[in-house]
């Protein structure tokens, strides 16, 4: 190797030396935050997320700190990624558990909760919402039951409330999604224990209604007439008005829509 050469190559680690010792350059705590607030009003959250992270980074004791662990939360949530929002209120909750407004961490969990099952898929395909995993959901309701368990007068408890609400709901029709599949299946068994759980667990939900009708045309098709006439009782009572009756208050039935298992129709064979 040439002198020329050499030369070109100990300047070019030097200048690899130099980049790689360089410094990085802190900002006050307070600039940090400025510079965050900015980036959120303009809705750059993930701007906003890196700003949070230098000051809880190098000024992690400072007058901002809190807030800024707070703000965290929310910079994360609105930039859809619900693990790491998620992480950053469990660890506000932790560290400031008597915080004023450690109420509003809950809420921002439950909300985090309450959307990550929204995925892509969910947003631009044409998939059932019903058919997908709730257990977001049910950490979701957890997360606001404890926010109007422990703050009742929380300016976040009433939208808790609503989403709690809401959530039974989409509980409640991942149930019956459930049940409907096991009935094409032929799995009876298995389904009439997804609609008795709505309609024991979930009894203020709309979905009661077709929980009550799967379950007497289940229970029929069990040869269990007795269990099926008592529901269809209840069923009457509770909604008179039910498109499960006719003019004349007859069952109509018809609800179950089961798969041919036959070896033939499987295989298509004419």
């Amino acid at each position: 190797m040439g002198f020329r050469a050499l030369s070109i190559v100990f300047i070019f680690l030097g200048l690899l030396s130099a980049c790689a010792t360089a410094p990085v350059e802190v900002l006050s705590e307070k600039e940090y935050y400025q510079r965050a607030k900015r980036a959120i009003d303009a809705g750059n959250f993930v701007e906003a997320s890196a700003y949070l992270e230098d000051l809880e980074t190098y000024h992690p004791f400072g007058r901002y700190a809190e807030q800024a662990q707070l703000d965290l939360i929310y910079a994360r949530y609105n930039s859809l990624q619900p693990e790491l929002a998620a992480s950053a209120a469990d660890r506000f909750i932790r560290l400031h558990p008597d915080s004023d407004q450690v109420d509003y961490a809950y809420y921002l969990r439950g909300l985090t909760n309450f959307y990550a099952d929204v995925g892509l898929g969910q947003r631009y395909l044409p998939v059932d919402p019903n058919s997908r995993d709730p257990g977001k959901a049910r950490e979701a309701f957890r997360d606001f039951s404890t926010l109007v368990e422990r703050f009742p007068a929380s300016d976040y408890a009433a939208d808790a409330r609503q989403r709690m609400i809401a959530i039974k709901e989409r509980l409640a029709q991942h149930e019956l999604f459930v049940a409907r599949y096991y009935v094409r299946r032929q799995a009876f068994i298995a389904a009439a224990a997804r609609t008795a759980y709505v309609i024991q667990n979930l009894p203020q939900t709309q979905a009661v209604e077709e929980a009550l009708t799967l379950q007497v045309e289940i229970l029929r098709k069990l040869g269990l007439d007795t269990q099926a006439a008592d529901t269809l009782a209840v069923l009457a009572a509770s909604y008179p008005n039910s498109s499960a009756f006719d003019s004349r208050m007859r069952f109509k039935g018809g609800q179950l829509v089961e798969e041919d298992r036959d070896i033939f129709s499987v295989l298509k064979v004419d």
